[in-house]
């Protein structure tokens, strides 16, 4: 007997993880680029600013590139995670056991 609409729940519990590492990922990375950003739009210049509060002189270019690096990062695990939740919830893995390969007391 063969079930035809049933998820293969450990697609999506790794879909899961990965759509979520992704959104921390990029909330984490965001958060410390955005003055970078800011900076970049009015100054000509980026500043760094330590615990202590002393400014550091910084390449722009470099940081927004950093930025992009992460941004990208994020939006890949967010896709994979999703394309791996959405194999998840369309797979047939948990019904396609050869009866000779079962095991436990209903085999």
């Amino acid at each position: 007997m063969q079930i035809t609409h049933v998820s293969d729940t450990r697609l999506i519990i790794l879909g899961s993880v990965l759509a979520f590492a992704g959104f921390l990922l990029g909330g984490i990375t965001g958060a410390q680029y955005q003055q970078y950003v800011i900076q970049s739009r009015q100054f000509d210049v980026c500043y760094d600013y330590t615990s202590d509060g002393n400014s550091v002189a910084v390449k722009c270019d470099e940081k927004i590139q950093d930025m992009f690096f992460f941004l990208i990062s994020s939006l890949g695990l967010i896709g994979v995670g999703v394309f791996v939740l959405v194999k998840g919830v369309r797979g047939k893995w948990d019904q396609n056991v050869k009866s000779d390969e079962m095991v436990g007391p209903n085999k």
